[in-house]
């Protein structure tokens, strides 16, 4: 398609987490579908995805009549080989209508804000992942003290606490620090520090 860049494919699977792409798609500005894709070095993506608003995520076989949640999270925090944060909560959003869900239209309870990917520098490529259950009509929330922190949280035990198993749609994208990536430029006088410094997750 003309003018959308050409974004590598993803090879690998989550870590014995579900399938790594099962029929969700996530589209952010210029992107457009970076399922199961790596963000491209080039064209400074990898820093601006870390100021654009929450992607469209559309789950074309979403039931209308159904009711849906959105997680994202970042199992690599605050490194893919120190994980010592997992799961990293980017978006958590319940009480989303199926009709909605299919058009990729997020509507509904947003327990967790969104909050763009932003790993640390010199940590690496992180996961971002994204999954779709079913809410069957539950009263979705979480608890006081997972409200004080995004990272260590507990994904397996909020799925059991409201016993949702398999998501009904999966996927993920990976990512690393833009000032990691091989063609990276630091400023002019030297200085490698970015005017903003993106939140560790």
């Amino acid at each position: 398609m003309p003018g959308v860049p050409l974004v590598p494919r993803l090879l690998g699977s989550f870590r014995g987490y579900h399938e790594p792409t099962r029929g969700l798609e996530v589209f952010y500005p210029e992107l457009g579908n970076i399922g199961c894709m790596f963000v491209p070095d080039c064209n400074n993506y990898r820093q601006k995805i870390t100021h654009w608003d929450e992607p469209i995520v559309k789950f074309p076989g979403a039931l209308e009549g159904a009711t849906y949640i959105l997680v994202m999270v970042d199992p690599d925090a605050p490194s893919r080989s120190s994980p010592k944060a997992q799961f990293w909560r980017h978006w958590l959003v319940t009480d989303i209508k199926g009709v909605d869900m299919k058009k990729g239209k997020i509507r509904g309870q947003e327990l967790s804000a969104y909050q763009p990917p932003s790993p640390p520098a010199q940590s690496g490529f992180h996961r971002y992942q994204f999954f779709v259950y079913l809410q069957e009509g539950q009263n979705i929330s979480l608890h006081s003290k997972e409200n004080k922190t995004r990272g260590n949280w507990k994904m397996d035990k909020f799925l059991n606490r409201f016993h949702l198993s398999e998501p009904e749609a999966s996927t993920q994208f990976m990512t690393e620090n833009y000032q990691d990536s091989p063609n990276y430029q630091p400023p002019a006088g030297g200085s490698s520090e970015p005017t903003d410094k993106p939140k560790q997750s």
